[in-house]
């Protein structure tokens, strides 16, 4: 690990306007407790690392100790950390005790933290230490550890919490964060400094993202032997909806191959621009990621690394990934939050998640900009809480504790415990394993900054939302993508103009019709006569010969519309 120089007026003048901020704000005040909300990929490791730098070199604190939810976070904050002379040991074990002398502090994760907070206690107190919460909203993952993250850190000089999503699917309060109550009496969580979506996109700091949802016909087997049949993207009972959300993800359908052919495709137009842009699929679990692997090389004829919750190289093969220019990167579930690549720049959440935590997490991997204009893409199923959760990209969510949570909502630990499963075989005591018979994948719609862009039956929309260019701005990617939404407008009202002209055409009396026609025939007839100076009974025997049928006089409207079509033909200089 190589550590670098650099000085307090160096770090603070390449600071982001809000990093600066946030900056200001912690020592306008000074606070022992200091919440900083930033969307994901705003560059949160960037200020908290100034700012321990500042509080080090004003020695309000003596050491540092860093505490994030995943083993291979720990490496990513200590390699941040040594470009600004700060070494961070990631290695540190409970069972060694003491810090090695060459080290000014530890990162250590919160599971860490529950198993031994007494030894956390004795460090922190040992020396005045900043302690630093990345992703604090894990503290909470469980009243033990919730319990433990307290006991163990009460006695810290400092504490800067860290959260790109401050709210959870359960009620348990986070530590070392305040909550306020509203005026209707509910306890909210209540920041130091805030920095959402919205305005990071506005200041250039994240990249924009274009939602792809799927949705399509899906039949599957039960594990009563029953045979069920529903369509993603239309109205559905819970169960139904996460039977065949479950059918879709199944990389034994076409769903998921089509959705991943289409990704990729989507990801070569995105290469054309940048030539190291990859992508991440999001799985369910370990035999599913492996599944999709085996899909993707089918696509692209080369393999995806796969990074599995459990697997001990995992960080190994993610800074592996992040260095080179390789297409495809699979994780599981929770391992997302943990996958700090700026290059991904297409994104598949085929994953049954539905929390809101979970989809802000993970949509954050792909939003880490590197220089303007990029534009991200994310492929997902027609299923309406996602949907949803796109469709709000910007709106600020806040941490709430006076609520009852809904019957469907699980708390992220769980999730975790899920997803470390590898599902290799039936769980015991199923009757019979869920088997998906049959499963279609169609292009629903697209979602961007809020708004929806359908697509009428047949149409190619998905065609020009895959051709995209991968460089433009928000307001480009805007303005292209409502002026396809009107065009979309116009042809569905020509359309229906047209359906209801014939409608009128079948429905008005047949010598009105022929009237009609002859007028138009003999209008036409009269140009072609002024065109080629030939005489109407000459034009009107050589539309006979062209196209059969008796004198106008004889003709039924059918005989008269295709003199009308060859006529207007010839004008154009065809046979």
């Amino acid at each position: 690990m190589t550590v670098t120089q650099s000085t307090t007026e160096d770090r603070l003048h390449g600071l982001r306007a809000w990093q600066q901020e946030a900056f200001d704000e912690y020592f306008r005040r000074e606070p022992r407790d200091f919440l900083a909300v930033a969307t994901p990929g705003a560059g949160k490791t960037t200020f908290a690392l100034t700012l321990a730098s500042e509080l080090l070199r004003l020695r309000r604190v003596r050491a540092i100790t860093i505490v994030c939810p995943t083993e291979h976070l720990k490496k990513q904050w200590a390699e941040a950390a040594a470009r600004f002379d700060l070494p961070i040991d990631p290695d540190f074990r409970n069972g060694q005790g003491a810090l090695g002398k060459q080290y000014i502090g530890a990162a250590i994760t919160y599971a860490q933290v529950a198993a031994h907070p007494m030894l956390h206690r004795n460090r922190t107190e040992t020396r005045r230490t900043l302690v630093i919460f990345d992703e604090i909203h894990h503290a909470g993952d469980a009243l033990s550890w919730g319990e433990a993250v307290r006991e163990a850190f009460d006695p810290a000089a400092r504490r800067l919490s860290l959260t790109g999503t401050p709210f959870r699917s359960d009620v348990n309060p986070i530590p070392f964060v305040d909550y306020v109550q509203d005026g209707a009496g509910v306890r909210r969580c209540s920041w130091d400094y805030n920095y959402g979506y919205a305005p990071a996109l506005e200041d250039g700091v994240v990249r924009p993202v274009i939602f792809m949802a799927y949705s399509g016909e899906m039949r599957w087997r039960t594990r009563a032997g029953d045979e069920l049949s529903a369509r993603l993207g239309e109205p559905l009972t819970q169960d139904a909806l996460s039977q065949a959300w479950r059918a879709a993800l199944d990389p034994k359908g076409d769903w998921i191959k089509k959705v991943l052919h289409a990704a990729d495709r989507r990801l070569t137009e995105v290469r054309k621009t940048h030539p190291d842009a990859g992508g991440l699929v999001i799985a369910s679990d370990h035999e599913n990621a492996r599944a999709y692997a085996r899909l993707l090389r089918k696509v692209t004829g080369k393999g995806a690394t796969v990074v599995l919750s459990d697997d001990p190289t995992a960080s190994k093969k993610i800074s592996r990934f992040a260095d080179s220019d390789d297409r495809w990167m699979i994780a599981v579930r929770m391992v997302s939050e943990g996958v700090d690549v700026p290059r991904l720049m297409v994104g598949v959440y085929a994953t049954s998640t539905s929390t809101a935590l979970f989809f802000a997490q993970a949509v954050g991997r792909f939003v880490r900009v590197r220089r303007r204009g990029e534009v991200a893409s994310v492929f997902l199923p027609s299923v309406p809480t996602l949907l949803e959760y796109a469709g709000e990209m910007e709106r600020e969510r806040d941490h709430v504790l006076d609520r009852t949570p809904a019957e469907d909502e699980y708390p992220e630990e769980e999730l975790l415990k899920e997803a470390n499963k590898k599902k290799d075989t039936p769980d015991a005591g199923e009757e019979l394993p869920f088997e998906t018979m049959e499963s279609e994948a169609e292009f629903d719609r697209a979602l961007f900054d809020g708004t929806e862009y359908g697509t009428m039956p047949g149409s190619t929309e998905e065609e020009d939302f895959l051709g995209l260019p991968g460089l433009l701005e928000p307001e480009q990617v805007s303005q292209l993508l409502r002026k396809r939404k009107a065009d979309l407008k116009a042809n569905e009202i020509k359309a229906r103009k047209n359906a209801t002209d014939e409608e009128q055409k079948k429905s008005e009396p047949t010598h009105e019709v022929l009237s009609q026609l002859r007028r138009e025939l003999s209008g036409l007839v009269g140009a072609w006569h002024h065109r080629t100076g030939k005489p109407h009974g000459v034009i009107h025997n050589e539309l006979r010969r062209a196209c059969g049928g008796p004198p106008v006089a004889q003709a039924d409207p059918a005989q008269i519309r295709e003199r009308i079509a060859k006529l207007r033909a010839w004008a154009v200089g065809s046979k």
